[in-house]
């Protein structure tokens, strides 16, 4: 049986199958296991699973997947929207590799709503308070998320070079580093399972709000092309925020390869834009999916015909 595979950025493979009384199967390749992007990746496939005749595979694994997305070894990926364009144009971390002219886009889906995370009891107040303090650095694994946490230091008027650095592979050993003591503050998603797991681990934490004026926000967007701010408030099911919070968010987007079937692309699409509730039942940050906002432009990758097919069928484009 041919395997159709979708990824979505980073660790050593983790396989999840859903679904088993359908026929073709495509696979989820994930950020790993507790990450945020492998909770949405999973609430993906099950959706898919149920509502088409695909069966659905999900995998984590260390890298973003978009090499193996390019090459045709797998059909999909998911990713930020700035890390896709990067990848597509050979910019940012791919400086130098060349255009990627087989890349195309499938739709926009939830946004990152990412964060610095102290622990509550932290005499740390601001980004501009990890001067001097132990921040993971590196990410030989997920260039990305060096790039971001990079991202939030400039825009409160630091860099990677006014802080203690510590290296690692990935967001998840981050994590460890953190919860066992090693580094000062924490880089996620809101939502993550991770989160969930350090908050209960150190007692508790609260996250670092970003300076929302307009000179800090051009050195945000100036590593994040795309991003904006999101004021998040309140809420039992996110750790950290006590009070209205802005924080940096940025979309996540699906990606293809031109040589997969407009078939098989339509039907992952309708998938997803037809079932907001079932995707929200499997994972809570699903609540800010605007499924009219799939078709959203992404900056310099072309849309897969098969996904433009169906959203010029229920009108969302031209």
């Amino acid at each position: 049986m041919r395997f159709l595979r979708l990824a979505a950025c980073s660790l050593p493979a983790f396989w999840l199958l859903v679904g088993t009384a359908h026929g073709q199967t495509i696979s989820i390749v994930t950020t790993p296991t507790g990450s945020f992007s492998n909770s949405a990746g999973q609430a993906m496939a099950k959706v898919i699973a149920d509502k088409t005749k695909l069966r659905a595979i999900v995998q984590a694994q260390a890298s973003t997947g978009f090499d193996e997305v390019e090459s045709g070894a797998v059909e999909f990926n998911v990713s930020n929207s700035f890390d896709s364009t990067f990848y597509a144009t050979g910019t940012g971390e791919y400086e130098g590799k060349g255009r990627k002219p087989a890349m195309r886009y499938v739709g926009s889906l939830i946004p990152y709503r990412v964060a610095m995370h102290v622990r509550a009891d932290s005499p740390i107040k601001s980004i501009a308070e990890l001067k001097g303090k132990r921040v993971s650095s590196g990410f030989n694994a997920q260039k990305t998320i060096g790039r971001i946490i990079d991202a939030h230091l400039r825009n409160a008027g630091l860099t990677y070079d006014d802080v203690e650095k510590v290296p690692t592979p990935n967001v998840t050993r981050q994590a460890e580093d953190f919860m066992s003591g090693k580094v000062d503050v924490m880089f996620f998603a809101l939502g993550s399972a991770a989160i969930k797991q350090a908050n209960a681990s150190v007692g508790g934490l609260r996250v670092l709000a970003v300076d929302t004026s307009p000179e800090a926000m051009k050195r945000t967007q100036a590593l994040l092309p795309g991003a904006y701010v999101l004021q998040v408030t309140p809420n039992p099911a996110i750790e950290g925020v006590t009070q209205p919070t802005n924080l940096i968010a940025f979309d996540m987007v699906m990606n293809t390869n031109a040589k997969v079937s407009d078939d098989i692309v339509y039907q992952v699409a309708k998938a997803l834009h037809a079932n907001k509730q079932e995707l929200l039942g499997i994972f809570r940050p699903f609540a800010l999916f605007n499924p009219q906002n799939m078709a959203k432009p992404l900056l310099d990758v072309p849309m897969h015909p098969g996904a433009l097919k169906f959203y010029r069928e229920i009108g969302i484009v031209k």
